[in-house]
């Protein structure tokens, strides 16, 4: 049995991935900010709550809870969204896009590191719109900043973990029907929108995918290459 870490699991694609995972007759442990409203009741589905990513004290309320468990699979999942546009900034809002999008996957995987051995995976869940090469419109500017960030750790990450044997990869899960983006449905990726499931699926199939010689990739969740 494999067991993932998943953060950022109260909703959405990290609710969807746990239940996948839980289906296939693994472990997750689903790390929520909430209560995991979302969440299916599963036997192999373990839920800790009040695990804020961008604070210290959230991360160890995991750590404590996972204990000297061995982790197979990290999967930091967590984000938040808010469509800054020039002009009208939350100078506020957007550090705490930093804070949850940029910082998160270095507090959690830093927190978590002493519990992933070799042959373990470090998957963070990015988005195209972090691509400065692929920036073709603007907007969302805290957003766009702090997954261009993530990208930077994962790429960094990736580099120092091999040595340990860690596969690093970061994923673009394509346009997904969530409540996170349900208001920025104009400036989404054009095409339809993915369901919940279907996203956790495809992303899951590219973390199985990975491995020290495919570490250190910035992908779409349909396996497609991504230019940083």
């Amino acid at each position: 049995m494999t067991t993932y870490v998943v953060t950022g699991a109260d909703r959405g694609i990290g609710a969807a991935m746990c239940a996948v995972i839980a289906e296939r007759g693994d472990k997750a442990i689903a790390a929520c900010l909430g209560h995991g409203r979302e969440l299916v009741d599963a036997p192999n589905l373990d839920i800790v709550t009040g695990v804020d990513v961008a604070s210290t004290e959230g991360v160890r309320r995991l750590t404590q809870h996972i204990d000297t468990r061995q982790i197979d699979v990290l999967i930091n999942n967590a984000g938040l969204v808010t469509d800054q546009m020039l002009g009208q900034f939350d100078y506020d809002a957007m550090m705490r896009e930093y804070a949850v999008n940029a910082l998160g996957p270095l507090r959690v995987t830093e927190a978590l590191l002493p519990r992933i051995g070799r042959g373990g995976k470090v998957c963070i869940i990015s988005s195209r719109v972090g691509s400065l090469s692929e920036n073709g419109i603007g907007g969302l500017y805290g957003y766009r900043m702090s997954k261009a960030a993530a990208n930077m750790a994962g790429l960094n990450l990736s580099h120092e973990l091999k040595t340990r044997g860690i596969a690093v990869l970061c994923l673009h899960p394509g346009s997904v029907r969530t409540e996170m983006t349900a208001g920025l449905a104009d400036q989404a990726t054009v095409g339809t929108l993915a369901a919940p499931r279907d996203a956790a699926r495809a992303l899951l199939e590219r973390i199985d995918e990975l491995n020290l010689e495919t570490t250190g990739q910035f992908r779409h969740a349909n396996g497609q290459m991504l230019s940083w």
